[in-house]
Formats: C-alpha cells, sequence, structure tokens
C-alpha cells in the first residue's frame, strides 16, 4: 500500500469511495507517464488494460473522470489529488477548472485555508506552507510566475517555490467571447512578457482538474481546455453524461463510479422521501388549490424538522442547523406570485413574510444583490431566511447541507423530478447519519405525483435502485473472526495464542515472541487439569491464597480425582509419569503472573434519591411552530419504502387544564416523577402554551396543537429538563461472588486484508483503527490487543513503557458486571495493574468528559472501585481507583503516575 495514500486519507478523513478514488489516481501514475512527451494511443491502450470501462480519453491529453455522487464530497476528493500528486510525484502546477460563478467563489472559498472546509485541512505539508492560489484576480500581475520576470524594471516574482493551484472559471479561457476577442488571459502581459495562458500551457507538470465536468463539453469548452496541454485530466462530476435534446450521451472515460444509490446504501446522504396526505385524491382541488395545500403541508413539515433538528442539537452538543424549504416555481411570474401569497397574512397568519425570498433571472440591481447574500447565508442560523423560491432547481455548486423540504409546483415529470430534487438536497449537515429520521431525510411535497414518484423509485432502472455503475466496484472490506487466547491459556495448552493465517504477523521487533515453555508435552496433561481445577477456587478473596498449602493440597487432590476418571488414553502417550504436585505448582505460579485479580462484584443501581430539576426558562427560539392539523401526512422514503406519519393519533378527550396534554406524556419519561416534580412540569408546560397561544388567536387551534404535537412538546421540553438535571445519589445492591477470574477468551474481527501490526508503529489511516489488530506487547495478559481509536493505541504503549506498570488488559464484556443503569452496563477500556494499585481506566474524547452517559459511567465505576478497594484492603491487596483521562492528556511524555494524580476518582 502507497504510504501517501494511507496518511492522504486518514489525515482528511476520507470516505471509502474518495478513498478508492485516491487509490485508482495512484495507480494511474505507475500506468502511464506523467509527461507531454507520452504516445496518447499507447497511454489509452495501457488504461483500457487495467480499466475497461475507458473507451477514450475524449481530449486531446489523457482525461479520466470520476463519477461521485452529490454530496459525497467531489471538492475534499480534488485536495486529497493535488496533495497526493504533490506528496508522491513532485507536482507543483494545479488548474482547476469552475463551469460557472457560483462554483467559482465556493472553490476559491474551499482552497483558503482560513476556510472551515479548507479541502487541505490535517495536512501540516499545506498548513506550515499553504498553496499560492491564484484566481482571476490576481493573474495579470505575475501572481503565477516563477523565475524572474521579463521586465528588469520590476524585480523578480514572490513565490518561487511551493504549489501553485490556479482557479478560473471556464468563461475566462474560453477562445469564444464577445467581439471575437481573445480573453485576457491570452492577450501579451507586460508583467509576464507573454500571455498567462500561454505561460500555463508551457509547464511540464500541469495537471488539470475539472469540477462538474459534464459542463466542459462544449466545442469551445473542449478546444480552450485542449490548448492547456496539461500532462493530465482528472474530472469529477455526479452525471458522466451529456445532455444532447432527448437523449443522454454517457461519458466514454469514466474509470470510478460512486452512484447515488451506494451512497444512500453507505450511509453518506439523506434519505429522500415522498409526502402526500392519506388516501389523498388530487382531482377534488383545482390548481389553485393543490397548490396552496402543498405549500402548507411543506411548512407543516418543516416546523417538525426543525423542532427535530433543534432537540438533535441539544440532546447531542451540536450546533443548531436552521432548515429551509425550496419551492420550485414553474417561471418568474409565478415565483412572484408565490412570494406574494406567501408574505400575505392568508399565509399562516404572515408569519413568513420576512422569511421568504425568490431567486430568479429577472432580478436587477439592490434586488438581485440582498437576494445573493440571503441565498449565500441561508445555513446561517441567525439569517432569517426559511423559504426559497426558486424558478429551476437550484445550479450546481449551491452546496448546502440543511435544505429538508422541496415543494415543486407544477414541476416536470416524475422521472425529471426525483433526479433534480435529489441533486440538490441530500447533503447531511452533521456529516454522517444521526438516527433521527426526520434528520436524516429530505421530503418532497407531492401530494399529486406521489404514486408515479413511487412507481419511478421502484423501477429497476432508477437512480434510486442501481445508477449508472461504471468502472471499478465499489471497494468492500470484508471481516474475518479472531479468537485470542490469554497468555496462561496458551502456556498451558500449548495451543497457539491465536489461529491465523501464516501470514497474519507482521515481522517487528517482539513480533510472536511466545512465552517461554514451562510445561514439556508429558506434562501438559495434568497442567490443563490444573488450570481447570483453580477455576473451582476463584471464590478465595484474591489468587495470591493459591500460594496457601492448605490450599495447593485441596488443588491437588482435586487434580488426582480428576485424572482417575479421566479416559486412559489421555495418557497413553506419556512416557515418563509427571510429578502432579510439582506441576500444579507450577501452573498456579503461572496462573498468578499472568492474571489480574478483578473481583467479582455485581452492582445493581435502585432508584435514584434526591434528585430535581432546577427551575428554568424554556428556550422556544429556534423551535418549529406547531399548526392544526385535520388530516395526517404520510410521509414515504423512497430507498426503503418505510412510512411515517408526521402526527400521532387524534386525541378525543379534554384536559381539565391546557398543561395537562404535555404533562401526561412528560411523567411517562423513566426519570421524571409527577410526584416530586409535578411543580416544575406544569411551569415548563405552561411557558409551552404560552409559546404556542403567543402565534396561535384561536383556542380551538391550540387544542388541536396540543391533542396531535403533545409527545412532540413533551419532547423539547424534557430535553432541555435534562440540562437542568440535579444529580442526587444512587443506592445499589452489592453482591461479591468471586474475588479472581480465569482471563477469558477474547473474540473480535478484523478487516481481512490486514495484518497484526506491532502496536508501536503509528497508524496513518485513523479510519479505518477499528478492524486493525495489534500485537508485540509484553505486560499486556493478551498477546493481541485491538483498540477503538489511536488514543487507546497510544494509552497501550504509555503503559508498556511506565516503569510503575505490572500487567494490563482490555477486558471483555463479561469481566465486569458494572450497571450504570438498571439495564445497561459499563465495561471500562483497560484495567492496569501497578506496584501500588489497580486501575479502571477510561481514554475519552475530551469534548465527551462532560456528558451525562458518561458522568454516570464514572459514577458507577468510580463507586465499584469503592467497594473493591474495600474487599482487597481487607485481605491485604491493593486499591482501585478510577481514571477518566482525557484524550489530551495521553502524550508520549506523560505518567500513568501522574495521570492518576489528574484524574484518578
Amino acid at each position: 500500500m502507497d504510504r501517501y495514500i494511507s496518511s492522504i486519507a486518514g489525515r482528511l478523513s476520507l470516505r471509502t469511495p474518495q478513498r478508492d478514488s485516491l487509490e485508482i489516481l495512484a495507480h494511474l501514475t505507475h500506468l502511464i507517464p506523467l509527461n507531454k512527451e507520452r504516445n496518447l494511443a499507447q497511454t489509452l491502450d495501457a488504461v483500457k488494460n487495467a480499466y475497461p470501462s475507458v473507451e477514450n480519453f475524449e481530449r486531446d491529453f489523457p482525461s479520466l473522470c470520476f463519477a461521485l455522487a452529490t454530496g459525497v464530497g467531489k471538492t475534499r476528493l480534488m485536495g486529497a489529488f493535488i496533495a497526493y500528486l504533490h506528496m508522491a510525484k513532485g507536482i507543483n502546477h494545479f488548474f482547476v477548472m469552475a463551469p460557472n460563478l457560483t462554483i467559482y467563489d465556493k472553490l476559491m472559498a474551499d482552497f483558503t485555508p482560513s476556510s472551515p472546509k479548507y479541502v487541505f485541512q490535517g495536512l501540516t505539508e499545506f498548513s506550515l506552507t499553504p498553496p499560492v492560489i491564484i484566481t482571476a484576480d490576481n493573474y495579470e500581475k505575475g501572481a503565477g510566475v516563477r523565475g524572474t520576470l521579463k521586465n528588469p524594471d520590476i524585480g523578480k516574482y514572490a513565490y518561487t517555490e511551493g504549489i501553485h493551484i490556479n482557479i478560473f472559471n471556464i468563461s475566462k479561457i474560453n477562445a469564444e467571447v464577445r467581439g471575437g476577442n481573445f480573453p485576457r488571459i491570452k492577450r501579451l502581459s507586460e508583467y509576464i512578457g507573454e500571455s498567462y495562458f500561454d505561460y500555463l500551457s508551457n509547464l511540464d507538470d500541469l495537471v488539470l482538474l475539472m469540477d462538474e465536468s459534464h459542463r466542459y463539453r462544449a466545442s469551445a469548452g473542449v478546444k480552450a481546455i485542449n490548448e492547456l496541454k496539461p500532462i493530465l485530466g482528472l474530472e469529477l462530476t455526479a452525471t458522466p453524461q451529456v445532455e444532447s435534446g432527448k437523449t443522454s450521451v454517457p461519458f466514454q472515460n469514466v474509470i470510478y463510479s460512486y452512484p447515488l444509490y451506494k451512497a444512500m446504501e453507505d450511509g453518506y446522504v439523506k434519505e429522500p422521501a415522498v409526502a402526500t396526505r392519506e388516501n389523498f385524491n388530487a382531482k377534488n382541488y383545482d390548481e389553485d388549490q393543490l397548490e396552496q395545500l402543498k405549500l402548507e403541508d411543506g411548512i407543516r413539515i418543516h416546523e417538525t424538522v426543525k423542532t427535530e433538528l433543534k432537540i438533535y442539537a441539544d440532546n447531542n452538543e451540536k450546533p443548531y442547523v436552521k432548515p429551509f424549504m425550496l419551492v420550485v416555481a414553474q417561471d418568474t411570474t409565478h415565483a412572484q406570485h408565490l412570494l406574494s401569497f406567501m408574505k400575505s397574512d392568508d399565509f399562516f397568519d404572515g408569519r413568513y413574510k420576512d422569511h421568504v425570498i425568490t431567486v430568479h433571472s429577472a432580478q436587477r440591481g439592490e434586488e438581485k444583490d440582498e437576494t445573493v447574500a440571503r441565498l449565500l447565508s441561508v445555513e446561517n442560523p441567525n439569517e432569517p431566511t426559511e423559504i426559497v423560491i426558486h424558478v429551476n432547481m437550484l445550479k450546481e455548486g449551491w452546496d448546502v447541507t440543511n435544505l429538508y423540504t422541496l415543494v415543486p409546483l407544477r414541476a416536470a415529470n416524475s422521472r425529471t423530478l426525483v433526479e433534480q430534487s435529489l441533486g440538490r438536497g441530500l447533503r447531511l449537515p452533521f456529516g454522517k447519519r444521526t438516527g433521527v429520521p426526520a434528520v436524516d431525510r429530505l421530503t418532497i411535497v407531492a401530494h399529486d405525483r406521489f404514486n408515479e414518484i413511487i412507481a419511478e423509485a421502484n423501477d429497476r432502472k432508477s437512480i434510486i435502485r442501481t445508477g449508472v455503475v461504471i468502472g471499478k466496484d465499489i471497494a468492500l472490506k470484508p471481516k474475518k473472526p479472531l479468537e485470542i487466547r490469554s497468555h496462561i491459556d496458551a502456556m498451558v495448552t500449548g495451543k497457539p495464542a491465536a489461529v491465523a493465517p501464516e501470514d497474519f504477523f507482521e515481522q517487528s521487533p517482539v513480533t510472536q515472541q511466545k512465552p517461554t515453555p514451562i510445561f514439556l508435552e508429558d506434562e501438559r496433561p495434568i497442567a490443563i487439569f490444573a488450570l481447570e481445577v483453580i477455576k473451582e477456587f476463584e471464590q478465595l478473596p484474591h489468587s495470591r491464597q493459591l500460594q496457601d498449602k492448605t490450599i495447593q493440597e485441596k488443588i491437588i487432590k482435586r487434580i488426582e480425582e480428576k485424572m482417575t476418571l479421566a479416559p486412559p488414553s489421555l495418557l497413553d502417550a506419556v512416557i515418563t509419569k509427571p510429578d502432579i504436585p510439582e506441576v500444579a505448582l507450577k501452573v498456579i505460579d503461572a496462573y498468578i503472573k499472568n492474571t489480574i485479580d478483578i473481583p467479582r462484584i455485581v452492582m445493581t443501581p435502585k432508584a435514584a434519591k434526591n434528585y430535581t430539576f432546577q427551575p428554568f426558562i424554556l428556550d422556544t427560539q429556534g423551535l418549529g411552530r406547531f399548526h392544526p392539523v385535520e388530516q395526517k401526512i404520510l410521509i414515504q422514503q423512497l430507498r426503503t419504502a418505510e412510512r411515517e406519519q408526521l402526527q400521532s393519533d387524534p386525541i378525543f378527550f379534554e384536559e381539565a387544564r391546557a398543561e395537562d396534554h404535555i404533562v401526561s406524556v412528560l411523567i411517562d419519561f423513566d426519570d421524571i416523577s409527577y410526584d416530586d416534580h409535578s411543580d416544575i412540569l406544569y411551569d415548563l408546560a405552561g411557558q409551552m402554551v404560552a409559546y404556542i397561544r403567543s402565534y396561535l388567536t384561536e383556542a380551538d387551534d391550540v387544542l388541536n396543537v396540543l391533542q396531535y404535537h403533545r409527545k412532540e412538546l413533551a419532547n423539547v421540553i424534557h430535553t432541555q429538563m435534562k440540562r437542568h438535571y440535579q444529580r442526587g445519589y444512587t443506592d445499589y445492591d452489592v453482591t461479591i461472588i468471586r474475588g479472581f477470574e480465569h482471563p477469558k477468551m477474547s473474540s473480535v474481527s478484523y478487516d481481512s486484508q490486514e495484518k497484526a501490526r506491532y502496536f508501536r508503529y503509528g497508524v496513518e489511516d485513523l479510519s479505518s483503527i477499528r478492524g486493525m489488530v495489534f500485537d508485540g506487547f509484553q505486560k499486556c495478559l493478551y498477546p493481541i490487543q485491538k483498540f477503538d481509536s489511536d488514543t487507546e493505541r497510544k494509552f497501550a504503549t504509555l503503559l508498556e513503557d511506565d516503569a510503575s506498570v505490572l500487567k494490563w488488559f482490555k477486558p471483555t464484556r463479561e469481566d465486569f458486571k458494572i450497571y450504570y443503569t438498571p439495564e445497561r452496563t459499563y465495561e471500562p477500556d483497560f484495567v492496569v495493574e501497578t506496584t501500588t494499585h489497580k486501575l479502571l481506566c477510561e481514554p475519552k474524547m475530551e469534548k465527551d468528559m462532560l456528558t451525562d452517559e458518561v458522568k454516570e459511567k464514572a459514577q458507577a465505576a468510580q463507586k465499584w472501585c469503592e467497594l473493591a478497594s474495600k474487599h482487597a484492603l481487607d485481605h491485604g491487596d491493593k486499591p482501585w481507583k478510577y481514571l477518566l483521562i482525557p484524550h489530551t492528556a495521553i502524550v508520549a511524555s506523560a505518567t500513568l503516575e501522574g495521570l492518576t494524580s489528574r484524574f484518578g476518582g
């Protein structure tokens, strides 16, 4: 594996399709010459032999297309391409082509180091010395030219080292401009002594990257691109085809395809869904009525999403995402009509008049500037826009993650509707699925086209089902099971520590160092019996009591009893009768040295005592508005066909107080007691009722909302209550069953292409660490360990290096019974024995240290350590401590003693 691939993929957090594409590029650089002297026909043959999907470069230079679904991350992939070509191949000149001004502006922002979406974020090589970015604004003064200027009066150029990345709109280099004049980039420059275009075309290492490359297939565009004479072209698009009238002409140079349906399956984009009303019959409505109904139901869905996003953000300490709704109009006249209606008092009492904008080509001057500014800021939670009216589906380059509801009015056929809709709204705001349906879904409101869209989605040729699969298959990483024996088991049984292929273990300084054999083959049957007998004595307070002469006599007697019951064939091969006491004592000694005494303490929490919730003002800012609904709205996912109703079943009874509708749901939460918390429940429910009455004037409408939306309202309140929870204390039922236990067999899985890695070697692809296994440990009770993060690997290294550490291991689920809720147990990450203590250690991301779940686990673990310490000290053993350690503290210079003093509970 190319080390640059692993490094770049890990540090840029590349997704699977992005990494696959990078691996293909790396292969290409070994397959074809990266210079202008190559034979194009021979180069094409070499590529076709390796990648049969490539039929033609379709350029005067090698040009390959990577077709990745919208939302997967084409811009990040461009950054990875540039990083690899520079780091691995020494290429310093790149030309990034944009098809329009929107994408041009976006690319300039993404290649700016201060941008939150900086494409090289994580690559120190590009942070310490950022690339020189040349654009239409600075190229004329020679910002992108190396060496000495032609005009000696000006001096030398400032940028002679490092990478140059040119970012231009296609119109800047297109030969066909108004009046027949050359574009400015092709005109002679007094600063350069030639045109900048000629300078670029004469470079011997220029690589061209084409964003949305399906836009560069016009004759003028092809000619201009060919004249740049790059050594390689890399095209990126989600639609590798050219529309020609009613037909589509597919690209002939697609080398890799990651279609939309695969992105949906892998969870990289939102799930598309279509919404209507149950038992809906469009014939009962005229066109205007249908249009109004779709807009109103779109708002109802939008407000539900708005609330779910707020709940998710509050629950998970994530930034708030403000959703917006996109309305697709037929033409500019229709768009203005919709704008007037949605700004009027007839549309939800005028509540959205300041939250709606329209975007179309007829806008001019200040109106256009203001609209564009609001459109570009639509992701900002403080920007008021919640509804965008657009004549045509917004074009490529408008990359937003907060489009959740789409209302197409008087739309085209169902296939076009589905494809256009999916192209604009599938990006995920948090970068991955959350598990909350409303937060992970894009909803198309299409009452009149519901059945057609479902039929289109179920078509085997639909992009939701199969897409266009071209070129390299999607890489899969199948898992393999691995059973790992502890050192004591391996010593006694003589079996390998892990059953794995011969080449599973890499060569490293201590790889496969087996424990020194302590049993002869003739002794092994007795040793196995001895290990089984020791398990019968685990009720002793600690394993050192196995050294007591009386206990040893009992163990030897039990071994002899087992020997008499064993089948004769077991000892047939034994030539010299082993000395049973001698073998038993060796097993006991090895057992004590290769275990950590963990008492089996069963802690079951009783109900928490004296906890309460502090009074607070309910936060309704950013909360969706709940509106009265007469009929259930049906939402069906296009890919999975899963259905959901927007509201719960209607309620046909009245409560004595309006607040009772909400309180009746709140008291169903496990952490709320009506008797103990009724005052704050009614206070908060009253605040929510007041919020609803602030925008609904009719009493029946308020009652309707309280009945239909009581669960959502209660969820909002409960989410905020948890932030004002005041912990009491927790009682536990405690039982101590055993004083120590034999290390259990550890069953794990790993990526089938992986081999055991020496634990001290750094991991470049951090995203794949959960599929790796590590060996080479000297103090671990097991020869092989798996880690959930590189932080855990670094902590294991710290334990191996720390002189105070005697032994350690990562426990299995069966090693502890620490209940932090009545149903859920806590499994610490590490168990460590030092010269003075035994420790439960939990490395944790610093941002997660104060979450409720982490606090509850820590409280339970500290209680366990308190009980274990009492048990240990009563029997002359070492006390226990619990360490909750932020990942930032686990550094090479840290010591376990220092971490214990800072983070020991």
